[in-house]
């Protein structure tokens, strides 16, 4: 039995979710690089001194934006694939 033809609007959504995980990606990349910056700044390296770790904020943006970069990129790659089957 032939497949049935995809329409331009389905396509779109296809377009519109790849589109979203690009957007993702970009956030995650820019809340890691805020992240590793913050974590070289005096305050975060005294404050890591006198407690023995990093401050919660910083550790947020870290894990954050690298759970975003990664969840951005993998939806940008393989998001609305359901005809690739």
């Amino acid at each position: 039995m032939p497949r049935p033809r995809r329409h331009s609007i389905q396509g779109g959504c296809v377009g519109a979710v790849r589109i979203v995980g690009l957007m993702l990606a970009v956030a995650g990349g820019v809340l890691l690089f805020t992240g590793l910056k913050a974590k070289d700044s005096l305050t975060e390296r005294a404050s890591e001194l006198i407690t023995g770790r990093n401050t919660e904020q910083t550790t947020l943006y870290v894990a954050g934006g690298g759970a975003a970069l990664v969840g951005g990129v993998l939806l940008a790659l393989f998001g609305g694939g359901r005809g690739r089957r």
